[in-house]
């Protein structure tokens, strides 16, 4: 709790949601009401609750509670017949009903609007189409720099890197980015572009700090939304920090942009803490 009071957050704890759930109810209307900064609420909760022997153990979490403890753990806590399974209420199946029909009308409502947009804004409302599509500009790459060995001047890939990116960019607004705390050494800052602020919503510079899976994590999150996207960077090496979500970017065949320099284990000032070795 203090960490993220620390960081800026509005922390909220609820201490019950086996019992009812108008607390977590307040502490969201709450949350929303805060403006000015991210809300974070904590739930306090006991590990396999409603189970009669096996409610407050690991037991619980590593295994299956077994046909007989599911049973009267049905019973004792929810008041459903133990025989039933996989069974939805007809009360509980239309109102998801209710809901799903309430969506498609929200959709409706929203593309009529749209077609409006669109037909007094045409060029923005195809540039948005465009980036959700997640379709390439035209003549993106045109620019794209060359080199040809042995006749132009060596460079380091990440010198490169950032020559190729610089050169994207100009024609593909949507790209944002930025590195985990190593903006300079990764060469990854786009030219003449701000950082992503509260106050600068129009800048494409992300300042990630040194958290390398938050930093994938939340490009993850901004290709998922659409219209962007997105690139981040770190030290090969400090690649390991973000597989997690980086396996994340893969299965979800996210479109996220990787750039890991310092990919040669003959770093020398950096040491071996740098060294890509096992990567």
């Amino acid at each position: 709790k203090m960490r993220y009071e620390s960081y800026g957050w509005q922390v909220l704890v609820v201490d019950d949601v086996a019992n009812g759930l108008d607390d977590l109810r307040a502490a969201i209307d709450e949350g929303k009401k805060c403006t000015d900064k991210p809300t974070l609420i904590k739930i306090r909760t006991e590990i396999g609750f409603g189970s009669p022997s096996k409610q407050g153990s690991a037991s619980s979490h590593g295994a299956p509670l077994g046909v007989p403890e599911i049973e009267a753990t049905k019973g004792r806590l929810y008041g459903c017949d133990p025989s039933q399974d996989f069974l939805v209420d007809e009360d509980v199946a239309a109102y998801f009903k209710e809901q799903a029909d309430a969506g498609d009308q929200a959709l409706a409502a929203w593309d009529a609007d749209f077609a409006k947009y669109k037909e007094a804004h045409p060029d923005k409302a195809n540039e948005l189409e465009r980036r959700f599509n997640g379709e390439i500009p035209e003549g993106a790459f045109d620019d794209l720099p060359t080199f040809v060995f042995g006749k132009d001047k060596a460079n380091a890939t990440r010198k490169f890197s950032e020559a190729c990116i610089n050169a994207v960019a100009k024609k593909m607004p949507e790209l944002m980015g930025g590195s985990a705390d190593l903006t300079g050494s990764n060469c990854c800052q786009i030219k003449g572009a701000g950082d992503f602020q509260k106050d600068t919503p129009e800048g494409s510079t992300l300042r990630f700090g040194v958290r390398e899976h938050a930093m994938a994590a939340i490009c993850n999150g901004m290709f998922a939304y659409g219209g962007l996207r997105p690139f981040c960077a770190t030290f090969l090496q400090f690649a390991g920090y973000a597989l997690g979500a980086m396996r994340c970017s893969a299965l979800s065949k996210f479109g996220v942009i990787y750039i890991m320099t310092h990919d040669s284990i003959g770093l020398g000032e950096d040491g071996p803490t740098h060294q890509p070795v096992e990567m």
